[in-house]
């Protein structure tokens, strides 16, 4: 451990050979700063807060004396004090065991024996720094224990009252700031604030329930107390950069009596972070004083968009019902609990459809999204719509996959159905129901093993068969259009046309 030593001399000399000829850095100690008489040393003592001061006792302007009675007459921090004097100023030795110095050097100095002198002074420094450090502890637990009975509303006896508010005059206001963190982060998060607020100066690390945390912080109107304690706050949210945490701020309070309001406001806003862009701010009560939750939604409307999509397994019809979701959450400023719950619901809807719609086992998809854990994560609105979006994008795929696995071998029997049955009115919504498949799904499956649309296979079919019978029969032309499934002659002759690139009538010429 090595402590701060400030050197006062008047005589240069003095001074240079207490600085080479004592190993400070050996015996634990560093020279901040030298001054040569007691008005610069009592200024330096100020400026650079030295751990130990070794002064000569006669020096001009202010003795050593003077100036260690001034220091000790301002109540300045507990800085010890060392004094040089000759066999001849013994008197001054008296003196100064009045002002409680009990440590001198006699001039010349002997390093080896100033050593010594100094080592033990070393020790004594470190005993006192210990105690002192066991002392803020037991007084750090007691103010963090009587913070929690007030969050508590728990009855405060007196003494507990008494050193609030004695605690409530280092600073002119007090606030609360609540830190939700993911439970596999939470312990990680909170050594990171605790070291962070090792020896900060009015703030308090308060652990409550649900993977939570508080720092109890008060700070003064002064521009850098109240930007020193800002910045400590973010340097939080920057340590914890690229997890989930919440970090919201309630409403200032005169004095740590009052800090349970300033909790409850902080919580209010750690609820309405829920519609933040992101994680890496703090959300502050005043963003939203005055802005009521709505805890009514209907969500069948939303429930029929995404099942209807995922039934016809269209994505962008579920991408837009997700946005218009998320939109009008936003609008309605929906309470995020409540969004929570339709997200849920919504989500355990799309596994169920899974289920009855095939043969596929979902568990997977429930272990990876987590459903019975959801309801206390910690999301922004964006993020949660986001795994919404990700659960029925799987949805779907895996519906594709099951489909695209199940009709590998079904193919061939629809196209043969079809050239049986091409002459008769023949839709994709019949051979759906025929084949139990969707008619979006079987119409994308037919274009793609066959080359050609469905509509397209048929009228090939139909104009097929009309060559056919307009080559061995003398049927007139509106009775084969009608023989081979058309209800109007002017698209049996607009579609022979398209496929022979001549009329009817002028194929049957070309044929005799």
């Amino acid at each position: 451990m090595t402590f701060k030593v400030l050197l006062i001399d008047d005589e240069p000399g003095a001074l240079e050979g207490m600085q080479l000829w004592i190993d400070w850095q050996k015996i634990g100690f560093e020279i901040c700063g030298t001054g040569s008489n007691g008005i610069e040393g009592l200024q330096m003592i100020h400026e650079l807060q030295p751990d130990l001061v070794v002064t000569d006792v006669n020096m001009p302007l202010m003795d050593g004396l003077e100036m260690i009675a001034a220091c000790q007459a301002e109540q300045a921090r507990g800085v010890r004090f060392v004094i040089l004097s000759g066999y001849s100023e013994f008197e001054y030795a008296q003196r100064a065991l009045r002002y409680g110095v009990n440590h001198y050097l006699l001039k010349p100095i002997i390093p080896e024996e100033a050593e010594e002198e100094l080592a033990e002074i070393h020790e004594e420094l470190v005993q006192e720094q210990e105690k002192q450090s066991l002392n803020q502890i037991a007084s750090y637990e007691e103010i963090v224990s009587s913070i929690k009975d007030m969050l508590q509303e728990q009855t405060q006896d007196q003494a507990a009252v008494s050193l609030l508010s004695r605690v409530s005059e280092a600073r002119e206001t007090w606030n609360f700031c609540l830190v939700q963190a993911e439970a596999d982060s939470f312990a990680e998060l909170r050594i990171k604030a605790a070291a962070l607020m090792y020896q900060e100066e009015a703030m308090y690390l308060i652990d409550l329930d649900m993977n939570r945390f508080g720092i109890v912080f008060g700070y003064s109107q002064s521009i850098d107390s109240g930007q020193k304690t800002w910045r400590t706050l973010e340097e939080l949210v920057r340590q914890y950069s690229g997890k989930r945490v919440f970090v919201a701020v309630g409403a200032g309070a005169g004095n740590l009596l009052q800090i349970g309001h300033s909790y409850q406001t902080a919580r209010e806003a750690m609820i309405y972070k829920f519609y933040d862009t992101g994680y890496d701010s703090i959300f502050r009560y005043e963003q939203i004083a005055n802005q009521p939750l709505n805890y009514h939604y209907d969500q069948l409307q939303l429930v029929e968009a995404i099942i209807g999509a995922i039934t016809l397994l269209d994505q962008a019809a579920f991408q837009e019902a997700v946005d218009s979701a998320a939109r009008s959450f936003r609008e309605m400023l929906v309470a995020p609990e409540i969004v929570k719950k339709v997200v849920i619901h919504v989500m355990c809807r799309i596994m169920e459809y899974l289920d009855e719609s095939s043969e596929m086992q979902t568990e997977l998809l429930f272990e990876k999204y987590a459903l019975p854990g959801l309801s206390d994560s910690v999301f922004v609105m964006n993020d949660l719509m986001n795994l919404l979006l990700a659960c029925g994008t799987d949805g779907i795929k895996l519906l594709l996959r099951e489909q695209t696995k199940q009709s590998q071998g079904i193919v061939q029997e629809i196209n043969d159905y079809i050239r049986e049955h091409y002459r008769e009115r023949l839709t994709l919504k019949k051979l759906g129901e025929i084949f139990y498949m969707h008619p979006a799904y079987l119409g994308q499956l037919l274009l793609k093993k066959n080359g050609i649309s469905f509509n397209e296979l048929v009228h090939n079919l139909r104009i097929e068969e009309a060559v056919r019978l307009l080559a061995q029969s003398e049927l007139k032309n509106s009775e084969i259009a009608e023989l081979v499934g058309y209800s109007h002659y002017g698209q049996f002759f607009k579609q022979f046309e398209i496929r022979k690139q001549m009329s009817p009538n002028e194929y049957k010429s070309t044929m005799f």
